[in-house]
């Protein structure tokens, strides 16, 4: 179990997890009654810890896809090791620490009779450049970026999936793998919009802010900045649903995770399903293991061919080597 992709996926659950324990609960509060109860401290920390760790989450997100496509794309180059992962993880929280930082320095409590409000109040400096600046920073590499790597590395999946064909199949089964494979496609193509669509209002929101600050009076403006940033919040939970929806597979491990609940059963149907992923990942594996093997045989004729060609011809200068014969028959007819 310790591969890249579960490395990932644990860290990616870990901060929406984070995420969701140290932020959802608060902002209810925060948004029913329209104060802020839990003073200056937890202020900076809700403004720091789970933005935080959602940056984690995007970065999370981004890894995987690009994990996915190099396993896809290039199954023979050599994978992240263990140490080589942890690196990544380390630094996708070292890069989220440090952009959300800014807004854990500037958070503040101010008293607007009669309500308390916790809130991130920038220096007055000539046009809000430190607010834009901030701003412009974080569409760029916590939403622009990520989406970027996301839509480049599935669209060449998506491709590869859609337009590989495998010689010798049978019709019937040609066209069941061809209906997968677009299936496959599809669910690339909604995790990546999803992804787009869920952050677009939390990103135009601080911009319109940052050119118009008036809004941040507005009575209802609390209302509509915790909708825009659950709605963000959110992104991540729509995966699982989404390969729920669009993937057999999914739904068969998904079931047979949660065998043990008496309103879930696990069909035969499911059953095969799991047998033949199983059975696909063993089939590859040796064809990996063999095309390998192959590569280091060609290679090794190549480089033995070339080494006699070299000694033949240094040995004896005038006598040349017949290069349409094998190299064993060729040392033959020279060493009589």
């Amino acid at each position: 179990m310790r591969t890249v992709t579960n490395y990932f996926i644990v860290n990616l659950a870990f901060s929406d997890v984070s995420m969701a324990s140290f932020n959802t609960l608060f902002n209810f509060v925060y948004a029913l009654h329209n104060d802020w109860y839990f003073g200056l401290g937890y202020c900076r920390f809700q403004n720091f810890f789970p933005i935080t760790a959602m940056f984690s989450s995007i970065y999370s997100m981004a890894a995987i896809a690009v994990d996915r496509y190099m396993a896809i794309i290039h199954p023979l180059k050599p994978r992240l090791s263990s140490t080589s992962t942890k690196v990544v993880i380390a630094l996708i929280w070292i890069v989220a620490v440090s952009l959300a930082f800014p807004q854990c320095y500037y958070s503040v409590t101010r008293f607007y009779y009669p309500r308390t409000v916790c809130m991130v109040d920038w220096p007055d400096d000539y046009g809000g450049t430190h607010q834009l600046s901030y701003q412009f920073a974080v569409i760029v590499l916590i939403y622009l970026l990520p989406l970027l790597v996301m839509l480049v590395t599935y669209t060449i999946v998506g491709r590869s999936l859609w337009g590989g064909h495998v010689p010798g199949e049978a019709s019937d089964h040609y066209h069941s793998q061809i209906n997968a494979k677009r299936k496959v496609v599809k669910m690339m193509v909604v995790v990546v919009v999803t992804f787009a669509l869920c952050w677009l209002p939390y990103h135009v929101y601080f911009i319109l802010g940052s050119f118009n600050r008036d809004i941040y009076k507005q009575h209802y403006i609390q209302q509509v900045y915790l909708a825009i940033f659950w709605l963000a919040m959110s992104s991540t939970m729509y995966n699982p649903i989404i390969y729920c929806c669009l993937n057999q597979r999914f739904r068969a491990g998904f079931r047979h995770a949660f065998a043990w609940c008496p309103f879930i059963k696990v069909s035969e149907e499911d059953k095969m399903e799991l047998q033949h992923t199983h059975t696909f990942r063993v089939t590859m594996t040796r064809s990996h293991r063999n095309d390998m093997s192959s590569i280091r045989t060609n290679t090794t004729y190549r480089d033995a061919r070339r080494q006699l060609k070299k000694n033949t011809c240094n040995s004896h200068p005038v006598k040349k080597l017949d290069d349409t014969k094998s190299p064993a028959v060729a040392l033959m007819e020279h060493t009589q």
